[in-house]
């Protein structure tokens, strides 16, 4: 028996059958940001059949379940992320999205099904338990301003000392754990750029102002804010994913819209990429002519994990399963808005193998066909609730 299969079989008998069946009901129902009315029921009466929580909506579709255990102690969250995305499922799997063109393209089912299960298991041992955990259901982490500014402002957080939370990662194979110290996940800002010219026959281009040729002129002189503008030691991207204009082969359009994203870690090349975006679409517009229209949206913050934290999910990982099944990775630039916490209070965020290259699992997030290795379930449940556990153990005086 190898360390994965050995540190499984501490978990409860019911973990596999439960995890999995949770895991699949909600991948069957998948809901938008803001929209999990029905996810949120099932969680506060999956909650409800267990024992000793305390459970509360502090918006329409989150729930936070408190448990304290027998002793006293400190207070810790846990939490999970469980929205889906507006993707049409091609997986074909049996228990494949229900809802047109809504699917847990991400794995938030996933992570909604661990720390029910994390949970149930926790419940069962408070007697052993010194102090209290807060699971807080997290609504819209896909869609900015994002559930957990939210739950912030909500204090779901008073009297907590530190917060952990996981992703399964389709990219690292199951059994695998991603470990990250410091700068994990970017800022992912957006932007709009309207440009307005003034339109006309396509065969006298001379008689118009095209936005589309200055367009593609801001297009490319924005790369320059990267590669010339900012400190090549400094990590930023900027990505343009939309470019819309005109409607016919022979009219020259009135306007253009282009759209992206600038995803950094540093507040200060944050502040100054809308700065730096609006000088240069200001003067290329100019010189032909047109004009341009920022629209910028700050999003959330980088996630920036606590080495203190951390190096207890990395302890614990590799006391369970193996020193060999740590990966540290490098940071990444999606973003995350479990940040929102780490704002409050130290927080570390990981990552749950879920590839299986064997099996065909290996698409990427928000992909279409994106799926799991359900053995991550395991792995995730085992991990939270040996973190409960080691938290909230006696404390020697």
């Amino acid at each position: 028996m190898n360390k994965l299969s050995a540190a499984l079989t501490q978990l409860p008998t019911w973990v596999k059958s439960e995890v999995v069946a949770w895991r699949r009901q909600l991948h069957q129902y998948p809901e938008l940001s803001f929209e999990e009315h029905r996810t949120a029921q099932f969680i506060r009466e999956t909650l409800a059949s267990f024992n000793g929580f305390e459970i509360s909506s502090p918006t329409a579709t989150s729930v936070v379940a408190k448990l304290k255990g027998a002793h006293p102690g400190r207070k810790i969250a846990f939490r999970a992320d469980i929205d889906a995305l507006p993707i049409k499922e091609e997986t074909e799997l049996p228990y494949a999205s229900q809802h047109e063109g809504v699917m847990h393209a991400c794995g938030h089912d996933g992570h909604t099904a661990i720390l029910l299960a994390a949970a149930k298991a926790l419940s069962e041992s408070k007697h052993l338990l010194h102090g209290e955990i807060v699971f807080i259901f997290q609504h819209a982490e896909e869609l900015p301003p994002g559930g957990a500014e939210q739950l912030v402002a909500a204090n779901v957080l008073d009297g907590v000392e530190l917060i952990i939370g996981l992703h399964l990662a389709s990219q690292l194979p199951v059994g695998k754990i991603g470990i990250v110290y410091g700068e994990m996940a970017a800022s992912p800002d957006n932007f709009t750029i309207t440009v307005h010219g003034a339109g006309g026959h396509a065969g006298f281009p001379h008689t118009a102002i095209d936005p589309i040729t200055t367009g593609a002129q801001i297009v490319t002189g924005l790369q320059h804010i990267v590669s010339r503008m900012t400190n090549p030691l400094e990590k930023l991207v900027v990505s343009i994913t939309q470019f819309t204009a005109g409607a016919s082969h022979n009219v020259i359009p009135d306007k253009a819209t282009i759209k992206g994203t600038v995803r950094s870690f540093s507040s200060a090349v944050r502040e100054q990429a809308p700065k730096q975006i609006q000088a240069l679409i200001d003067g290329i517009a100019s010189a032909h002519g047109a004009k341009a229209e920022l629209h910028y949206v700050y999003g959330y913050h980088p996630v920036v994990n606590d080495d203190q934290v951390t190096a207890l999910v990395e302890s614990t990982a590799g006391e369970l399963l193996g020193e060999e099944a740590i990966q540290h990775s490098p940071p990444g630039m999606s973003g995350e808005d479990f940040s929102a916490y780490q704002q409050i209070v130290p927080g570390a965020f990981f990552n749950v193998g879920a590839g299986n290259l064997q099996s065909g699992i290996h698409y990427p997030h928000h992909h279409s066909k994106f799926n799991i290795d359900e053995q991550a379930l395991e792995i995730g449940t085992l991990l939270f609730i040996e973190l409960g556990r080691k938290l909230l153990h006696k404390q020697e005086h």
